[in-house]
């Protein structure tokens, strides 16, 4: 009988595709967002362009997916709360930014564990972003 050899677990980063496959899907996340009528909402919320949304999620994805951490070395700790308490985030939104998102990740993600891994991720962070009722 061998010895059990513990693998280090591999983060959403890694399993993913790094980088470029998370500037794929923000890309694609933006895309529905910006052409989706049920994501108006949220996209009303946003600049005209989105090239700046764009970037400071990609930015933020790669450090909270375990690669790294642009955002916090351009911007600082995210204090995500904090940062969208400009905006009214009720279930509406959430709901539109998951929808998105989960459109997003059904596009760019192959791997279905990590796809279900990552939603359930992104609706934590949904949840905790809600101002409003």
């Amino acid at each position: 009988m061998q010895p059990e050899i513990h693998q280090p677990e591999r983060s959403h980063f890694d399993r993913i595709g790094g980088a470029d496959k998370i500037r794929e899907l923000v890309k694609r996340f933006y895309q529905f967002m910006d052409e989706l009528p049920e994501s108006y909402g949220i996209r009303r919320m946003h600049a005209e362009n989105l090239q700046g949304s764009e970037d400071k999620l990609f930015k933020f994805l790669n450090g909270w997916m375990g690669g790294p951490d642009l955002f916090v070395q351009e911007y600082g700790h995210p204090m995500l709360r904090r940062r969208h308490l400009p905006f009214q985030i009720d279930i509406s939104a959430r709901d539109q930014w998951l929808m998105c998102m989960n459109l997003a990740l059904n596009d760019v993600v192959e791997d279905e564990q990590l796809r279900a891994e990552l939603y359930e991720a992104f609706a934590k962070v949904g949840d905790h972003m809600r101002n409003q009722n």
